[in-house]
């Protein structure tokens, strides 16, 4: 296991490192051979680590990132969520409701928390880095929300962060799984920091040493990012995702015609329907909700019911597993989609199996 011989007392527990250095508590995800993706006894360690800090006056800040590796982490392992789902689907909905309990606890966390988001920043991955107070983007990040692909939707939490960027940005990224990267990140406030990975060793050093400066530290470490490739094209996303039906973005997205629009359209026609319809309807539910904890609920639920229906199954397949990158939505089509199958999938979950935020 890759760890640096000058870090403190460590807890190792399967594939995430949890330590105390200097006056940081450190949470370090280490299952490189995955990217990092997220296991429920993974989101476990990092919640049992969090509540211990809380109560330690000794930790004044909290330090995620990745150990080696090409990138912070690529989401859950829905390959195992998937399987689950096939049966009676209770280790899935085991590990959502974990996985949704970090989210909150690391969103409602009073001591402040820097996300390290160098490399694939995905699913799963979004929904640890962004509860941060302080994101830290590079020019090696890769961030998005590629849900709708393997017939989920944007969940940990991305209904509440996607319904609050500028503009469209939130329906654009939930329906075409678009990458952005470090400096597309801080234009759009997903980042509050561009700084060049060369330099976050330093930076992590400094901030277990004197943790009180990290305004100065980060402020002092930042560059000014290169321009955001998103930004040429924000016009173009306002007016066509602006529809509230996915039928009507997609008739706007034929009407256009521009080179770039066709190839939002032919990437948009791959997504599972039935996830992009989910995933507009949350981005609307979230836009008014107050309490990060509703969202988590909501999410819980529609996740409880998503898990065990065909489309996942099916992308998971297609993506994953055999990958044949040819999975075969059930229903194929937006039209297909009706309103009384999404009130199904949205109705709440009867008493006693709804999500609910760990009790500290």
């Amino acid at each position: 296991m890759p760890v640096d011989a000058a870090w403190g007392e460590r807890m190792v527990s399967n594939d995430v490192v949890t330590l105390v250095e200097g006056k940081v508590g450190r949470l370090r995800l280490n299952r490189p051979q995955a990217i990092h993706a997220l296991t429920e006894p993974m989101c476990a360690a990092m919640v049992d680590a969090v509540i211990a800090w809380r109560a330690d006056p000794a930790v004044e800040l909290i330090l995620l990132d990745h150990a080696e590796g090409r990138g912070f982490c690529a989401g859950g392992d829905v390959r195992a969520v998937a399987e689950s789902g096939q049966g009676d689907g209770v280790a899935a909905r085991a590990f959502f409701h974990r996985e949704y309990q970090l989210n909150h606890l690391l969103f409602t966390s009073a001591k402040p928390i820097v996300s390290f988001m160098d490399g694939i920043v995905m699913g799963g991955g979004v929904g640890i880095a962004l509860p941060a107070r302080y994101r830290i983007a590079t020019e090696r990040t890769k961030f998005a929300m590629p849900e709708a692909t393997i017939g989920l939707y944007p969940d940990v939490g991305g209904g509440w962060y996607l319904s609050r960027l500028p503009g469209q940005l939130g329906a654009y990224l939930a329906l075409t799984a678009a990458r952005l990267d470090g400096a597309d990140a801080v234009a759009v406030g997903l980042a509050t920091h561009y700084i060049p990975s060369d330099r976050l060793d330093a930076v992590k050093a400094a901030l277990a040493a004197d943790p009180q400066a990290i305004e100065t530290i980060l402020s002092d470490a930042a560059t000014p990012p290169p321009e955001a490739p998103i930004l040429a094209q924000r016009a173009d996303i306002d007016r066509l995702f602006a529809a509230p039906e996915l039928e009507d973005i997609i008739a706007a997205l034929e009407t256009d015609g521009g080179d770039w629009t066709r190839d939002v359209l032919a990437g948009l026609r791959t997504k599972s329907p039935l996830s992009c319809k989910i995933a507009l309807r949350l981005l609307r539910d979230a836009a008014v909700r107050t309490d990060f904890a509703d969202e988590m609920r909501a999410e819980y639920g529609l996740s409880a019911h998503v898990c065990q229906r065909h489309d996942f199954i099916e992308g998971v397949r297609a993506l994953l597993i055999d990958k044949d990158n040819a999975p075969r939505w059930d229903p194929a089509t937006p039209e297909g989609v009706t309103d009384t199958v999404l009130d199904t999938i949205f109705a709440p979950l009867p008493e006693g199996e709804a999500w609910e935020p760990l009790r500290l």
